[in-house]
């Protein structure tokens, strides 16, 4: 197995490639999990959001529209510059910002400063479980005492779970991306120093995942 440093630059130049050749990799509608998410920010009054591998900003852009402010972070400069050049275009670039990160560090964020962060399909990507748990104190860190995570993950029911070579610690890979697949334990293990809203499976496509909310304790 590649170590972590390997395995963490690898993936940054495989998807810095995959958003290259395909700027708009992923559609340009909203994920199943940000049209959820939406209705729960709202209904808990968050007007404002901190995404976590926003990519070419599909949910970046849509959370807007909906009249929340975004603050988008990808490890991807081509897909975060799409991002800043849809939401010229669509007018949004006043409730928009996207900055170059890679999850792996830091958060920029102060302690207590953020309302709500929100991530699709990013914590299934390349990170160890020691990576994952230490995203989770990250985010924890920044969110202000009863903030709000949402977070959708591929789920160990997927049809494709099993299918591709494993790579070590539980991740696999296939063309050159390498990813995980979520249990419920995992997902408890996770929300460990956290109050767990909810851990929903729920259907995207042929795709089987997990929607999972979780409050930092007041």
């Amino acid at each position: 197995m590649k170590t972590e440093q390997e395995l963490a630059r690898a993936q940054q130049d495989r998807w810095q490639r995959a958003y290259d050749e395909n700027p708009r990799l992923h559609g340009s509608e909203p994920s199943a999990a940000a049209r959820w998410t939406v209705r729960l920010f709202g209904a808990a009054g968050i007007d404002d959001v901190l995404e976590l591998g926003a990519g070419h900003g599909r949910d970046a852009l849509y959370l807007a529209r909906q009249g929340f402010s975004v603050h988008a972070t990808d490890f991807s400069e081509s897909a975060l510059d799409q991002l800043r050049l849809d939401a010229q275009r669509d007018g949004l670039d006043d409730r928009v910002t996207a900055a170059l990160h890679d999850v792996r560090d830091p958060l920029p964020p102060a302690d207590a400063t953020v309302n709500a962060v929100y991530a699709n399909l990013l914590l299934n990507m390349a990170f160890t479980r020691s990576q994952l748990r230490s995203l989770m104190n990250e985010v924890r860190r920044v969110l202000r005492p009863g903030g709000l995570f949402v977070y959708s993950v591929w789920s160990t029911e997927d049809p494709h779970f099993g299918k591709c070579p494993e790579v070590g610690d539980g991740l696999y890979a296939k063309d050159g991306f390498a990813g995980r697949f979520f249990d419920r334990e995992l997902i408890g293990e996770l929300a460990d120093h956290w109050e767990l809203g909810g851990a929903d499976a729920y259907d995207e496509g042929p795709r089987k995942l997990w929607r999972v909310t979780q409050a930092k304790p007041a």
